[in-house]
């Protein structure tokens, strides 16, 4: 049975994107995410090596640097898919992420955005953010029961969000790769993380659909944190602003966190990853 939607075109309809330029980086009290001392080895070669990073409340974090670097390792601890050598992985004020398998971090509050898109390519756009609600029932069970006023409401308001309603009842599969990207994140959005990472979300983007990519995640500045790794560096600059925090990797290290103007500026940096 298909949901009764109200259809619109805009990205972030209903939910207004926030300037980075304008967004004042958080003070220290309001930590949701912090990486102590983490060292990840693989046949002898350190992939983290003794990282330290933190992750403020409602912050969109940018986090670049060159293949190799140790972005998407940290990620993999972050989620649970690696477990460290070493070092603490914190949620909030006091929740041990390496005390937890996979499942079990997702459900407290983490979301993992992959580069390449997973959504279930042979159901409708909104049925895809029905199947990704967090619930106790089945997903063949979601298929054939009746929707609630709440569940509609939430997967209408995602809709909005994402810019996805003009395509609500197309099948996932017939979607652009920058509409399948948007819908994954929308897919994540119905579990209300705390935190979302997006591993290279603008990778194989058209200049319109990675446009169209930085409104939504600007849009979800208010609604949870956010760890972006990217290598655009005009899309991270769009996100960073001015004022907003990045950090670089090098090496399975942290090698520079500032803006991204003094970021620029740096000597080591630019022999690292920037280049002049």
């Amino acid at each position: 049975m298909k949901p009764d939607l109200i259809e619109t075109s805009a990205i972030g309809a209903g939910a207004p994107g926030v300037d980075a330029k304008d967004t004042p980086n958080p003070g220290p009290q309001s930590t949701i995410l912090y990486l102590e001392g983490v060292t990840v080895t693989f046949d002898g070669i350190k992939a983290l090596n003794n990282i330290n990073l933190l992750i403020y409340e409602g912050e969109l974090r940018c986090v670049i640097g060159p293949n190799g670097a140790g972005k998407t390792t940290m990620m993999d601890v972050i989620t649970g898919k690696t477990k460290p050598d070493s070092g603490r992985v914190i949620l909030g004020k006091d929740l041990d992420l390496l005390r937890l398998d996979e499942p079990r971090i997702a459900s407290s509050g983490v979301g993992r955005k992959f580069q390449k898109p997973t959504v279930f390519e042979r159901h409708p756009v909104w049925e895809n953010l029905e199947l990704a609600m967090t619930t106790e029932r089945k997903w063949y069970r979601c298929l054939h029961s009746k929707l609630t006023s709440e569940t509609r409401d939430r997967i209408e308001q995602t809709l909005h969000l994402t810019g996805l309603m003009p395509v609500a009842f197309r099948a996932a599969g017939q979607l652009s790769h920058g509409e399948k990207q948007r819908l994954e994140i929308g897919m994540l959005l119905m579990q209300r993380p705390r935190v979302l990472l997006l591993d290279e979300p603008a990778a194989g983007m058209s200049d319109r659909e990675t446009e169209q990519l930085a409104e939504l995640v600007e849009s979800l500045r208010s609604t949870c944190s956010m760890v972006v790794v990217e290598h655009d560096m005009d899309f991270v600059a769009r996100l960073a602003g001015e004022r907003g925090r990045v950090t670089v990797m090098a090496e399975g290290s942290v090698l520079m966190e500032g803006t991204l103007e003094q970021i620029k500026k740096d000597e080591t940096v630019i022999a690292s990853y920037l280049g002049r």
